[in-house]
C-alpha cells in the first residue's frame, strides 16, 4: 500500500513541476484525498479537491514567507 502511495505521489509530482503556487503533493495529503475520494459521495469530491488545492497554496505561501524571513535575518 505505501509503495502504491508513494508511486502515484511522485508521479503527480512531475506533473506538477510547474505549478509554484502550492506545496508539492505530499503522500499523506495523497493518502487522505484518496480514502475520502474513494469513501466520499461524487457530489462532495470537488468540496475535497477544492479544500486540497486551498490548504496546498496556503502552505506554499507560508513556506515562502518563512523563507523570506529567515532570509532577512542573516
Amino acid at each position: 500500500a505505501h509503495a502504491f502511495l508513494a508511486i502515484t505521489t511522485a508521479t503527480q509530482r512531475h506533473r506538477e513541476r510547474t505549478n509554484r503556487h502550492l506545496i508539492r503533493l505530499r503522500v499523506n495529503e495523497f493518502r487522505r484525498l484518496f480514502c475520502a475520494l474513494v469513501l466520499t459521495p461524487l457530489h462532495a469530491a470537488d468540496r475535497i479537491l477544492d479544500w486540497t488545492l486551498w490548504r496546498r497554496r496556503h502552505q506554499k505561501r507560508a513556506q515562502q514567507c518563512h523563507q523570506n524571513r529567515r532570509s532577512q535575518q542573516q
